[in-house]
């Protein structure tokens, strides 16, 4: 495992009306969001891969849909640099990820569905008021990088 990188596996309480989850406490960690948002990926679709210099995110995977998620640790003091960890997670394995800052992430969604995933980061997209440059190091963007999700 990637050291700073926590997968949390969601248990869904359910009954005749569907089911329920938590996918946030703070009484489970120091973490603590500023923002949240939702994606839609549509079938053998690819996210990233990309890092933030500063950013954390917290992932959530809980379907519809399935995700192969990809890390990579870059970071220079890290116990585990160079460690690469796929994970499967969604339907019918939902989880929540939190992925620090310097961990190279993306994911691919592998249903037949399009699948949704939530992020609930702990830094504003561009910023307050989006008035700063973007958090992020876009590796799919580099046709050398060394971080590839096929």
């Amino acid at each position: 495992m990637i050291k700073g990188v926590i997968i949390k596996d969601i248990t869904t309480y359910g009954d005749e009306r569907g089911w329920v989850a938590e996918i946030f406490r703070n009484d489970e960690t120091d973490f603590q969001p500023v923002m949240t948002y939702v994606s839609m990926t549509n079938n053998n679709v690819v996210r990233g891969p990309h890092e933030h210099l500063d950013q954390t995110d917290y992932f959530v995977f809980c379907g519809p849909g399935t995700f192969e998620v990809h890390l990579w640790d870059r970071r220079e003091d890290s116990e585990t640099k160079g460690e690469y960890v796929k994970i499967v997670a969604g339907e019918n394995e939902p989880k929540t990820i939190i992925v620090p800052n310097g961990v190279v992430h993306g994911y691919k969604c592998i249903s037949e569905t399009p699948g949704l995933s939530i992020n609930l980061p702990d830094k504003l997209w561009k910023g307050k008021n989006k008035t700063e440059e973007v958090d992020e190091i876009r590796w799919e963007k580099d046709i050398n990088s060394p971080y590839k999700i096929i």
